[in-house]
């Protein structure tokens, strides 16, 4: 047979020199050979991977472990036998009255005496006080009483070992899952029964015929080399041909890498981060934006909302006032408004918030002048998933408030964006509306496979926005879709990668990106 035993350790070797044609079991590897359990199911393992053993059948076994609860229980007695005692010595008394001599709970004090009635060794006189009927404790006593005593003997017991009357009285005081107050710990073991292969075998006759115990060192050692041992040591032989494992180092996944760079070069052109809750309001969602209440956005299929609790407790103040009438007829804004009478119920409506432009109304409330702000907001939208839509989202949001701020301003922003974070050649801006802004823009970028596609929208914030919350300067806002710009700079045709478990795909888009 022609077989490199270089590749075997020394704890198959030792394995295979040492047994015959007797099934292999954990149990007869640890008593011939001293092994651990866990040099035994390596040693396993690797010889079964070669095929030098196969598994010739599993053996389940029911193992009862003694927890601290059954120490102290065998030590001190258990309720029923101490309940028992006390009544023999003190004769009858309530159940109160054996809590307090026996220092008992009453789940504890109950449930013993509820057995023993059961047993009939115990009941209830007239005085409702526990008295002796019997003459002597009951069988499931005893059976309790014994296993624990076996336990502290033995410390595990196997149930293929304990008699029917223990396997019920052991049952009755056992769990799963860490037993908790329980005096057995119950847990169910599955041992693999091994037998040599016919590859085995050969393996086996070759090891003897070159002199191969196992025993040769793997290392040569300060110490031997100090005491001259190692002139009198066998040294193990090594496989170069054998690769080397492979490492796998920790490393950021590739869009939240890229994510990671867009906040520091935003943070470096002085802008301050926010962020917010998932949850929010239809106030915040919509109605700050200057979106009407009877918008088609408003409609169930195009935003998530919360089954419990339906609404919020409150909205802030002056706000709430100040948006409604600018709804109603402009409030100071010199806008007619929408024309309608604003709902303050339906304002409260509780929903995942559907744009990431939401956070950005919020932060006027607090925002300096001229102040910058961004941030990097997760958004959920019913939508047909696809290369370019997902139902869960990321945008990149930002205000920018000055004086000074025009169009020209906004459109370099976006340029930014476009050429710079997402790596497009082809940019093209159109005319959009959004209810919140006018102007109102779009960009667009090309993508090599997937063609043209929206990365958002932006434009100035209406007055109506605005001057609600507090501002009464120019704020230019925008809103893209920051999965799509890492879709083309990753060189990604479908926004479903982005989001992959694959890992294996993940390291190879990590090395390549």
């Amino acid at each position: 047979m022609n077989y490199d035993i270089k590749t075997l350790h020394p704890l198959e070797i030792r394995v295979l020199l040492n047994t015959g044609d007797e099934d292999l079991t954990s149990e007869l590897i640890m008593e011939k050979l001293s092994f651990k359990l866990g040099q035994c199911n390596q040693a396993f393992s690797w010889l079964a991977a070669k095929s030098l053993i196969e598994e010739k059948e599993k053996k389940k076994r029911v193992i009862y472990e003694m927890t601290d609860t059954g120490r102290d229980l065998q030590k001190n007695g258990t309720p029923a036998e101490r309940i028992f005692a006390l009544i023999s010595e003190k004769g009858p008394m309530k159940l109160t009255e054996i809590n307090d001599a026996l220092s008992l709970e009453n789940r504890d004090t109950g449930t013993a005496f509820g057995q023993m009635s059961k047993d009939g060794v115990m009941a209830l006189d007239e005085e409702k006080r526990a008295c002796i009927k019997g003459s002597g404790i009951s069988q499931s006593m005893k059976l309790v009483r014994a296993v624990l005593d076996k336990g502290i003997r033995e410390g595990e017991l196997e149930e293929s070992t304990l008699s029917p009357d223990e396997i019920t009285a052991i049952s009755g005081i056992s769990k799963k899952r860490g037993g908790g107050n329980s005096p057995f710990r119950v847990s169910e073991r599955e041992d693999i029964v091994y037998r040599i292969t016919a590859s085995g075998k050969e393996v086996k006759k070759l090891l003897k015929e070159q002199g191969v115990t196992g025993e040769e060192v793997g290392s040569l050692t300060p110490e031997m080399l100090a005491d001259g041992s190692w002139k009198n040591k066998t040294f193990r032989g090594y496989n170069v041909n054998t690769p080397p494992s492979r490492v796998l180092l920790g490393r950021h996944s590739p869009y939240a890498q890229f994510l990671d760079g867009v906040k520091d070069k935003l943070v470096s052109l002085g802008f301050e981060e926010f962020d917010g809750p998932l949850v929010e309001t239809e106030f915040w969602n919509c109605d700050a934006l200057f979106m009407p209440q009877f918008h088609s956005a408003r409609d169930i299929h195009d935003v998530y909302h919360l089954a419990d609790p339906v609404k919020a407790k409150s909205i802030e103040q002056p706000y709430l006032d100040q948006v409604a009438s600018s709804h109603k007829d402009g409030w100071k804004t010199g806008s007619r408004g929408w024309g309608y009478d604003f709902d303050r119920e339906f304002t409260k409506r509780l929903i995942l918030r559907s744009q990431g432009t939401v956070l950005s109304a919020k932060t006027l409330t607090r925002a300096k002048i001229p102040g910058k702000y961004f941030g990097i907001v997760r958004c959920f939208r019913y939508d047909k998933v696809d290369a370019t839509h997902l139902s869960d989202f990321y945008q990149t949001e930002g205000i920018v408030l000055g004086e000074e701020v025009t169009l020209k301003t906004l459109l370099g922003l976006l340029k930014m964006f476009a050429e710079e974070v997402a790596g497009a050649s082809e940019v093209m801006y159109v005319p959009g509306y959004f209810p919140f802004t006018e102007p109102s823009v779009e960009v667009h970028i090309k993508h090599p496979v997937l063609g043209w596609f929206e990365l958002g929208g932006a434009g100035i914030f209406r007055p109506e926005v605005t001057e609600p919350l507090g501002i009464h300067v120019p704020v230019l806002a925008w809103g893209l879709g920051i999965d799509r710009m890492a879709l083309m700079s990753l060189g990604l045709n479908d926004l479903r990668e982005l989001f992959t478990s694959d890992i294996e795909h993940l390291r190879l888009r990590r090395r390549s990106s």
